[in-house]
């Protein structure tokens, strides 16, 4: 019988916050089974950015990223939010360690070319490396992954946490019976974004779809949700969409997709 493993995704002023971050984290050590973080830290990274005069461009959600803003990304995702968050574990008695993408070849991404946007230094993943960071869960280490990639000659590169959490609970799947829960600050996905009470607590990718036409379901939600439906397509036992609330008493609540 394979292992439990959950994959928690914490993005927002959740990871960024201490108060905030504290609470997540002492209910992340509550969970049942093995574990695994993946955090962002964009708002860290543009309040940086402007205090270095480095301007900031947005399209769509993402960040454009040129050559100091790469510089600024990987000092606060690896640097300040990543080792904040390996201390504040370690301080819970959990033994964590905090990877990139870059560290054990874990994460390999593309730089992504074409589309409408010249984005920069922005990875698209295309291989994972499972080996490794399978004996460190199966070992009690709790890995917490930046979401800053390389592409194998040197350079890395600036990677959606979304999509790096699904990546690697796809590729952990064949080792571990894994949940996928993305932690943000809305309770789940909401019918009504005014209302925490409208939160759709299954949602398939029909009603999702449908959902997005009628313009429901916008902007940061939709590539979260891309993911999820692509981890649940790949094996990924579980997807779920919740708050800290929803992961109270070592139980999920919020969305779950089916």
């Amino acid at each position: 019988m394979m292992q439990q493993l959950t994959i928690i995704k914490v993005g927002g002023k959740v990871v960024e916050e201490a108060e905030s971050l504290n609470e997540l984290l002492n209910d992340f050590v509550q969970l049942p089974g093995l574990k695994l973080l993946v955090h962002g830290g964009g708002r860290s990274a543009t309040k940086i950015s402007e205090r270095l005069g480095i301007e900031t461009t947005m399209v769509k959600g993402r960040r454009v990223t040129d050559a100091e803003t790469l510089k600024v990304v990987t000092m606060v995702y690896a640097g300040l939010v990543n080792k904040t968050i390996v201390a504040s574990l370690q301080a819970r008695g959990c033994n964590a360690v905090g990877l990139t993408g870059a560290d054990m070849d874990l994460i390999r991404s593309k730089k992504r070319v074409g589309g409408e946007v010249d984005y920069g230094f922005v990875g698209d993943v295309v291989a994972v490396q499972t080996q490794q960071i399978a004996q460190l869960i199966a070992d009690g280490v709790i890995p917490v992954v930046a979401p800053i990639t390389h592409d194998g000659n040197g350079q890395l590169l600036n990677t959606n946490a979304d999509t790096m959490a699904s990546a690697l609970a796809t590729a952990l799947a064949a080792v571990f019976e894994v949940s996928l829960v993305y932690c943000f600050e809305k309770p789940g996905v909401m019918m009504d974004q005014n209302d925490e009470l409208s939160v759709i607590p299954m949602l398939d990718k029909n009603a999702f779809q449908k959902l997005t036409a009628d313009g429901v379901i916008v902007e940061g939600m939709i590539p979260k949700l891309d993911n999820g439906f692509a981890a649940i397509d790949a094996g990924v036992r579980k997807v779920v969409i919740t708050n800290i609330e929803g992961m109270k008493g070592g139980h999920l609540g919020g969305t779950a997709l089916i």
